[in-house]
C-alpha cells in the first residue's frame, strides 16, 4: 500500500478503521476473514446482510463483535410465529400522569439489529422490516420516526430446517445487499477456537476500535473516491439484466441489485486499498449480491438447478470488459 492520496485522504489512513474492525472481529470469529470483509463491506455500502447457515457457526457472535467494534447499540430479536410488527417497531402507550400517549421504541432502534431466524416469523411481521431496511424509518400511529445511523440489519436463517418456517418474500430478499454463509472451520481453526475459549469467551476482551465519525466519513468518502469505469458499470448492468432472461428464471434481479453490486464493489475496493473497481472484483462478488434475488421456475428447481448455478452461468456467458485503469 502506497501513500498515494485519493479525494483528500492518504491511502494508508483511509482503510485504517475498516481494517481495525475486521481485525477485531477476527480475534473472535476465527478463520473467516473473507466473510468478515464482506460483512464490513456491506456495512460501508449501507446495505444489510442475510446469513444463511446451520446453527453454531458464529452468526450471532459476528453481529455482536461488529457492534462492539464500533461501540454502537445492539439488539437481538428472536423471530417466532407469535412475534408482532409492534414488537419490532415499538408502540404508543398512554401515560396517565400526562394524559398523553408516549412512544416506546422497539428493538429496531439500534445501530446493529440481529434478526435471528427471520424466516420463523409470519409474513406480516417480516413486512415490518421493509420500511426500516429501505428508508431507515419506522411509521407508527401516523408518524414517521428516523432510525439510528448507521442502521444495519444482520438476519439469519437455517437453510436446512423446513418445518415451522416461512419463505422470505421477494421484496424482503431484495433488501438484503448480500447473502453469505460462514460455514464450518477447518480442524486447525476449530482447535484454535476451542483453546481461545478455555478460560472465558474472547468477546469479553474486545472493545471499540473505530468511531461512528470514522465510519460515516468512510461511507461518504468512498462513493466519490472509488472510480468505476463506464465499461465496468455497463458490465454490472449487463450481468444483472442477463439474470432476467435466463431460461431457468421466472424473476430476475431488480435494478436495486445493480446499485447494490456497484456499491458493494466500491466498498470492497475501499477496504482493499484500491482506487477503482475491477471487472474481476465484480465477477467475484456478484454471486453474493445476486443469487438470493432470483426466483427459479418450478421445473428448474425439480431438475436440481440453484440460483448460484444460474449466476455462475450468467457470469460465464457475459463478456468481461478490459479495465483501462489496470493497464
Amino acid at each position: 500500500m502506497t501513500g498515494t492520496k485519493l479525494a483528500g485522504l492518504p491511502m494508508t489512513s483511509r482503510t485504517n478503521s475498516s481494517e481495525r474492525i475486521i481485525g477485531n472481529i477476527g480475534r473472535v470469529i476465527i478463520g473467516k476473514d473473507e466473510q468478515i470483509r464482506r460483512v464490513v463491506s456491506a456495512l460501508l455500502a449501507g446495505g444489510h446482510v442475510l446469513l444463511e447457515d446451520v446453527p453454531g457457526t458464529g452468526k450471532t457472535m459476528l453481529a455482536r463483535c461488529l457492534a462492539r467494534s464500533l461501540d454502537i447499540s445492539f439488539n437481538r430479536v428472536q423471530f417466532t410465529p407469535d412475534l408482532l410488527p409492534s414488537d419490532l417497531t415499538g408502540v404508543s402507550v398512554y401515560n396517565q400522569k400526562t394524559s398523553e400517549f408516549e412512544f416506546r421504541e422497539g428493538p429496531l432502534f439500534a445501530g446493529v439489529v440481529l434478526a435471528d431466524e427471520l424466516n420463523r416469523a409470519t409474513p406480516r411481521t417480516q413486512s415490518a422490516l421493509l420500511e426500516a431496511m429501505e428508508e431507515r424509518t419506522v411509521s407508527v400511529d401516523g408518524r414517521t420516526r428516523d432510525l439510528p445511523a448507521p442502521f444495519f440489519v444482520i438476519a439469519t436463517q437455517n437453510p436446512v430446517e423446513q418445518q415451522g418456517v416461512y419463505d422470505l418474500p421477494e421484496a424482503q430478499l431484495d433488501r438484503f445487499l448480500v447473502r453469505l454463509e460462514l460455514g464450518y472451520t477447518s480442524a486447525a481453526e476449530e482447535r484454535r477456537m476451542v483453546e481461545a475459549q478455555r478460560g472465558h469467551h474472547p468477546i469479553r476482551d474486545i472493545g471499540p476500535v473505530a468511531t461512528l465519525d470514522e465510519l460515516r466519513a468512510e461511507q461518504a468518502e468512498l462513493l466519490g473516491a472509488i472510480s468505476v469505469e463506464s465499461n465496468v458499470a455497463d458490465y454490472i448492468v449487463r450481468v444483472v439484466a442477463a439474470t432476467r432472461v435466463h431460461r431457468d428464471v421466472v424473476l430476475g434481479a431488480s435494478p436495486r441489485a445493480s446499485l447494490a453490486l456497484y456499491r458493494f464493489c466500491q466498498a470492497r475496493a475501499w477496504i482493499e486499498g484500491e482506487n477503482f473497481v475491477t471487472p474481476d472484483m465484480v465477477k467475484k462478488l456478484a454471486p453474493a449480491v445476486l443469487s438470493h434475488r432470483l426466483t427459479l421456475k418450478p421445473q428448474a428447481r425439480l431438475g436440481g438447478a440453484t440460483t448460484t448455478d444460474v449466476v455462475a452461468q450468467v457470469l460465464n456467458a457475459t463478456d468481461v470488459p478490459v479495465s483501462r485503469l489496470q493497464t
